[in-house]
């Protein structure tokens, strides 16, 4: 059967993006943000999985205020990188597995979860640049993605959206879909976006360096309580953007110590954490954990 071996999770700024796309990763702003991930680079590597599953938020490419799905899933053989106003970025196109995707949407679904499924769509840096920090930088033509992505998007743009605590549960439910798949595909599981940020309003270019932090403490070692996090306290202490953790929680919902909403197996093993201030105007967060 298919297993989820690893969750990875990473903010997905897109001034990351446009600094590896225009060379100034060496630049003394962004070393220091760009050194957090050479272990990342290395792991990737020395664990390459099979199939990606890989949780973002669309930022008015694909989908746009007039239709929001809450969650959907892609399940196109290929995705194009999206022009976001000035031109896709110069990455490799992203290689779908219509098989396991479609399989995950029929289980997901069966389990009462309802999903938009979506047969054509881009990609933007939502996708791209945890893609990029990860692998690290690629030719566009000659040069691919180590293997497929399934995109699942999620909705942290247009209130209402879903709660932490439904993430949760929703991880779980992705993670019964893929060992239920028949093939033996080693599946590793991504959360992007956040840390805290807000992009508008009297705080914008609110970070707040303790919060993100205690935060991901409860992430590791007491997800459930992570999951309980009200919404309010989301847009208090991390920002307006800060919402877009909970898609954090569809990744480690999906690890194997979590069963019934409850820590009951053994904890993964942290293999990776990396946090920084600033990047652009926002707090980079990653962390990579491997199932035991």
């Amino acid at each position: 059967m298919a297993k989820i071996t690893a969750s990875v999770y990473t903010s997905h700024v897109p001034a990351i993006g446009a600094a590896m796309d225009l060379g100034k990763t060496k630049e003394d702003y962004w070393k220091p943000v760009f050194a957090g991930y050479d272990f990342s680079k290395q792991w990737m590597k020395d664990n390459k999985p099979d199939v990606i599953f890989l949780v973002y938020n669309d930022h008015a490419t694909a989908f746009s205020l007039d239709m929001i799905p809450t969650f959907a899933i892609g399940t196109a053989a290929e995705y194009q990188p999206a022009d976001e106003g000035w031109g896709p970025r110069p990455v490799p196109k992203v290689k779908g597995h219509p098989q396991l995707a479609s399989h995950i949407a029929q289980s997901v679904i069966q389990q009462d979860f309802d999903l938009t499924i979506v047969n054509k769509m881009d990609v933007d840096h939502g996708l791209t640049v945890p893609l990029s920090l990860m692998c690290g930088e690629l030719d566009p033509v000659k040069d691919a993605w180590p293997c497929p992505v399934i995109p699942f998007a999620v909705n942290v743009v247009q209130y209402p959206v879903p709660s932490g605590q439904r993430c949760f549960n929703l991880g779980q439910a992705i993670r019964k879909a893929v060992e239920s798949f028949d093939e033996d595909l080693n599946v590793h599981i991504w959360g992007t976006g956040g840390m805290s940020h807000q992009l508008q309003g009297a705080r914008a270019g609110l970070i707040n360096r303790a919060w993100d932090n205690a935060w991901l403490d409860k992430l590791i070692a007491d997800p459930a309580a992570a999951a309980a996090t009200p919404h309010i306290d989301y847009v208090r202490e991390a920002g307006s953007e800060g919402i877009e953790l909970v898609m954090w929680l569809i990744a480690r919902g999906a690890m194997s110590d979590v069963h019934g909403g409850k820590l009951t197996g053994l904890a993964p093993k942290l293999a990776h954490r990396f946090y920084h201030v600033p990047a652009s105007n926002t707090a980079v967060g990653h962390l990579i954990l491997e199932n035991r």
